[in-house]
């Protein structure tokens, strides 16, 4: 990567923050006699650069970094366990009508099926449930297990897998959300889920890190 040239403006934002680092961005836009609008910009360059590092709720810190090694990293480091959510799990036996309402009143995407020792067995999205409500059929006397994508076409995460793995298994599968799963002697524990809002989430947290 060839150097960043800094114009005049952020040779003397870098100089403050040496000289008075850690220091926020309100603290630097009065030194300059500048509005925090102002700045954004040339902070937004800076970090990227790797030149400084933010902290929320502290200020920026010197790094003398010129690359974006240190956003990298903290991308890199992003994991599932961090962002995951609760999920919402029904059982096999209950009928496709009350897996309607159910996943209405939760207000997802997704239902995770479980067995009386729950342990997933499958999963319901909002594709399956439409599918099985067009035609004649009486939906409260069709259990979710005759309906639901089971193993092993389900695809998953775990708790310690990257954040940047589990959002391309989102994308490539083209799939609202992951069950967050635990492996052990007695089955597939389900732990979490993982959706493209969580995604999104991490993203802004890794932005506001930075000050991007």
């Amino acid at each position: 990567m060839s150097p960043i040239e800094l114009n005049k403006r952020q040779d003397t934002i870098l100089q403050i923050v040496k000289e008075n680092g850690p220091i926020t961005g309100e603290q630097i836009a009065e030194r300059l006699n500048l509005t925090r609008a102002t700045l954004r910009p040339d902070l937004a360059i800076l970090t990227m650069a790797g030149f400084l590092d933010a902290r929320p709720r502290v200020g920026y810190f010197y790094s003398g970094k010129k690359t974006m090694t240190s956003v990298t990293e903290s991308m890199m480091n992003l994991k599932v366990k961090d962002f995951q959510s609760l999920p919402v799990v029904v059982s096999e036996n209950m009928t496709v009508y009350d897996a309607i309402v159910h996943m209405f009143l939760e207000d997802v995407g997704t239902l995770f099926v479980v067995d009386e020792n729950s342990n997933l067995q499958g999963v319901l999205s909002r594709k399956d449930l439409l599918r099985t409500s067009i035609g004649s059929q009486d939906l409260n006397t069709i259990p979710v297990h005759i309906i639901m994508t089971r193993m092993p076409n389900i695809v998953y995460c775990k708790k310690t897998d990257s954040l940047i793995v589990a959002a391309k298994k989102l994308i490539e599968r083209q799939v609202d959300s992951l069950p967050v799963i635990h492996e052990t002697d007695k089955g597939i524990e389900i732990v979490g889920r993982l959706t493209k809002t969580n995604i999104t989430r991490a993203f802004i947290s890794l932005a506001e890190t930075h000050d991007l």
